[in-house]
């Protein structure tokens, strides 16, 4: 296999991760972020932890899907994180939630 082969199949396969996050990511409530991996899942919990002077985050989430171009099943029931770096936790806005306002929402003689 060449170079240009093997960038090549890891483009496509990047394309196809993101075209499978598209369609998977309404089925989730939050996007959780670590230093390793990115993560859809439909409970979160994060806990502050201390050892030996340090600081590190327990991350369990249910419901998970995870984003890695190398796993064949992306969908997991339980996952448990370690980190020492930061975790990010948003809650995604439902799609009905999201309002985008159109020029007369903005023209007070349209009131």
């Amino acid at each position: 296999m060449s170079q240009e082969d093997l960038e090549s199949y890891e483009s496509g396969a990047q394309l196809a991760l993101y075209e499978e996050y598209k369609n998977v990511a309404e089925l989730f409530t939050y996007i959780v972020e670590t230093d390793r991996r990115f993560y859809l899942a439909n409970q979160v919990q994060v806990t502050p932890r201390a050892a030996d002077g340090s600081l590190y985050f327990e991350v369990e989430m249910q419901d998970v899907w995870v984003w890695d171009i190398f796993r064949q099943s992306r969908f997991v029931k339980n996952v448990k994180v370690y980190s020492v770096r930061d975790v990010n936790v948003e809650e995604r806005a439902a799609a009905e939630d999201l309002v985008v306002p159109t020029m007369s929402d903005f023209d007070p003689g349209s009131a």
